[in-house]
């Protein structure tokens, strides 16, 4: 039977990554959407000799790899030259992440994905579990992650989906405000749960 897919997402700060973990223990097959935005732009693909076409070689470093820093600089200040940039990788970032999810042996797989909702990558999910965390919490805990700043989260926060968004589209929710001995079993608890649908459907 084909396993199906459950896409895993939360704002930042939310913990989804430590879900994702404990799925990953639970013997769930995983891809992680921002590891395939990594794999379709290493030296050898064409995704980056055409970036490095369309930008010139100040957006490689030294050694053939991406400059994503340079990258970053361009697209952000110049919402033409973004478009180009999502248009080029959003399809092969899909397609890298359906041959993954393809190669699933486990009941079910889980997609786990920052922008699940709003790159359209909740297309390929028949369920979709959102963990989530009151915003000081989040930000508090990004901050101590990331050694970054309160402003610089704020910004973050703004570009992803809104809770409401996200929650909205949720299938499940997981509040994540206690410790991970509870996450853990907040997971397992899914996890024998999720083993009991068809298709993601109970």
């Amino acid at each position: 039977m084909t396993p199906w897919i459950l896409g895993l997402t939360g704002g930042i700060g939310s913990g989804k990554s430590a879900v994702a973990q404990h799925f990953i223990e639970q013997g769930v097959h995983l891809v992680d959407a921002d590891q395939a935005a990594r794999w379709v732009v290493e030296p050898g693909r064409p995704a980056l000799a055409q970036i490095a076409e369309h930008f010139g070689a100040e957006v490689l470093q030294a050694d053939g790899q991406l400059n994503r820093a340079a990258l970053r600089s361009r697209v952000f200040t110049d919402a033409a030259e973004r478009r180009w940039l999502e248009a080029l990788l959003h399809p092969l970032i899909r397609q890298e992440i359906t041959d993954y999810l393809a190669r699933a042996e486990s009941p079910y797989a889980v997609l786990v994905s920052p922008l699940l909702i709003e790159s359209g990558q909740h297309e390929l999910t028949q369920r979709i579990l959102v963990v989530d965390a009151p915003e000081q919490l989040r930000i508090e805990r990004t901050i101590q992650r990331d050694q970054t700043t309160a402003e610089q989260v704020q910004a973050i926060l703004k570009a992803q989906a809104s809770r409401e968004e996200r929650l909205r589209h949720a299938d499940d929710i997981l509040v994540n405000d206690r410790d991970l001995d509870w996450l853990r079993s907040e997971v397992e608890r899914l996890h024998t749960f999720y083993l009991s649908l068809r298709g993601g459907q109970p």
